[in-house]
């Protein structure tokens, strides 16, 4: 197959690649560039592991075609803080012992960056976040330590005035 260039900002940095047009943006994270923080599971986009960011808002990396985000922002669970740092988000699913086997967690995280950055300076309820989140599956849990960190990071924010 032909291969065609695609130009994206990936975590920061601008990349020029060369991708085959059935790829997806998953494909090219993991497999072209090594970053294997998003994860790989159902392929169908309904687990919500392979969750990244584009130009700010969640999308299943595993559905996206990588041509569909020529001269867009991808920022994926290793570029969401830098380097040595943590971002507000992940820093409260440790602390409140979020994080399990730790698969679901680059998506979850991803995810409710999204949902928080939508709403942020809001006092969210218990079922908003919920419902924030549901799009990413967690096997190892019922929830209950995920929305406590998420719930952390969001009123942060609001007494912070900041952005999660």
């Amino acid at each position: 197959m032909t291969r065609v260039d695609l130009d994206i900002t990936i975590n920061g940095d601008r990349q020029i690649l060369s991708v085959e047009p059935h790829w997806t943006l998953l494909q090219v994270l993991r497999n072209e560039l090594g970053l294997t923080g998003t994860k790989e599971n159902c392929l169908e986009a309904e687990c919500g592991v392979c969750t990244v960011l584009l130009d700010g808002a969640a999308v299943a990396s595993c559905i996206t075609l990588a041509l569909q985000c020529r001269g867009r922002t991808v920022v994926t669970i290793e570029g969401l803080a830098p380097p040595g740092k943590l971002d507000p988000i992940q820093k409260a699913f440790i602390e409140h012992g979020a994080v399990q086997c730790g698969y679901c967690i680059p998506g979850m995280v991803m995810t409710a960056k999204s949902f928080l950055d939508e709403h942020a300076g809001e006092r969210l309820s218990e079922e908003q976040i919920r419902e924030g989140i549901c799009g990413t599956l967690c096997r190892c849990t019922g929830y209950r330590k995920i929305v406590d960190a998420v719930a952390a990071a969001a009123a942060a924010s609001v007494t912070q005035g900041q952005r999660p």
